[in-house]
């Protein structure tokens, strides 16, 4: 049934999307998806980026990214139709800005995109999501795990897995491995990411028997004392805090400060190389759930560390050094998930690509991806736990744990 609506919203916005993306890509000229580039005569499909690169989430966005264009550089053209295409990245930064989304979606629809990938951040996909639609145009969810980003539409995807999934196998870990009876959740007001994470992990830990403080901090918060302290005087045993790298480098540096006492748990933005320098030298303990662990896949790690390190650029986009974020391996994988809804497709108009992506599979250095038939969610059902070395100042492996 998803399908169908799926096929019939695209051919009622099929005028509306050639007329949105009738204008240029960054350097192919004019035209509809997929026109000729005038300087060269090659054909050429434009993939939009829609992500971070300022604001909260612009470490983890610019990772992301650097997985897109790593794959970029490894496979530049696709085959669409028997004919051979270049593929011309659009990238726009929404500035980690709910109210900024829909002026960046814009700009990629005005670009030509025949597919659009992000965004990391769950509010920003959300609040972006509708000037897709509107245009006619599928987008890639790569990391954006809130339910809300899928729930209820047919163009929008994603590869990875959910926060109901993340919030319960984060809860799980807490009861199994530390005993946890009472956990302190810490959310940023306004964000659906950390306060929907903090959701879920509160219904499943409950479910467990346990007890739930939970607190929110406003915009602008740089002094996270006062939540240290009250995770303390509430006799937590775990401090979860799924919040962004900025502010969760902040909440190391006062739990470290003050004598936390307790592991500190967060979900798939705390995967980088931001929260292991935070964590490196103090005395606390960090956990995560994310979507790889490097090591999984040798081709790919060696190969994106020599393309980091090949340029002083990627290698400060990347925090600094070579250490592999989990969204880069994801932003990899997304990318030739397009690739292969293009192929599949036969076509560069996006309300063909829209329709391909239903049944679009691939085997990427994350896992086999798929999309269910119900909102375009990937099936995923398993995610890595990992612990901050703070000595090494690296990600050690702990587990691959189920939501079960």
């Amino acid at each position: 049934m998803k399908k169908f609506l799926a096929l019939a919203l695209s051919c009622s916005l099929a005028l509306t999307a050639l007329a949105g993306c009738s204008g240029s890509g960054t350097g192919s000229g004019s035209g509809t998806p997929g026109s000729s580039a005038p300087e060269s005569g090659d054909k050429v499909v434009t993939i939009g980026i829609f992500e971070p690169a300022s604001g909260d989430n612009g470490a983890g966005g610019k990772q992301e990214v650097l997985g897109m264009k790593y794959a970029h550089d490894v496979q530049p053209t696709v085959e669409i139709g028997g004919e051979t295409y270049q593929v011309e990245l659009a990238i726009v930064d929404n500035q980690s800005s709910n109210d900024k989304a829909a002026t960046a979606a814009s700009e990629l629809v005005s670009k030509g995109c025949s597919v659009v990938l992000g965004s990391y951040g769950s509010g920003v996909s959300i609040a972006g999501s509708d000037t897709f639609k509107n245009a006619g145009i599928p987008v890639i969810g790569v990391t954006c795990t809130n339910p809300q980003v899928t729930e209820g539409n047919t163009h929008y995807f994603r590869i990875c897995f959910l926060d109901p999934f993340q919030g319960t196998v984060l809860a799980n870990f807490a009861v199994d491995n530390f005993e946890a009876q009472t956990a302190y959740t810490l959310s940023k007001q306004g964000d659906d990411y950390s306060g929907g994470l903090c959701y879920y992990f509160k219904e499943a830990f409950e479910a467990k028997g346990g007890t739930v403080v939970a607190a929110e901090f406003p915009e602008g918060t740089s002094d996270f004392t006062s939540y240290v302290t009250a995770a303390k005087n509430a006799g937590a045993d775990v401090f979860f805090a799924p919040v962004s790298t900025e502010a969760a480098a902040l909440i190391i540096d006062n739990a470290a400060a003050q004598g936390l006492g307790m592991p500190i748990m967060a979900g798939d933005t705390w995967d980088s190389n931001v929260i292991t320098g935070a964590a490196q030298g103090k005395d606390v303990e960090v956990y995560v759930t994310t979507f790889y662990q490097e090591g999984g896949n040798e081709d790919f790690d060696n190969g994106i560390k020599e393309w980091i390190n090949a340029d002083s650029t990627r290698l400060a986009e990347n925090g600094g050094n070579d250490m592999i974020a989990a969204v880069s391996a994801m932003g990899y994988d997304a990318y030739f998930v397009a690739l292969e809804a293009l192929k599949n497709a036969g076509s560069t108009d996006p309300a063909a690509v829209n329709e391909a992506l239903w049944d679009t599979t691939y085997t990427g250095v994350s896992g086999d991806i798929a999309f269910e038939s119900t909102n375009g969610d990937a099936i995923r059902d398993v995610a890595y736990v990992k612990v901050a070395n703070t000595e090494t100042g690296a990600w050690d492996f702990v587990t691959v744990q189920k939501a079960s």
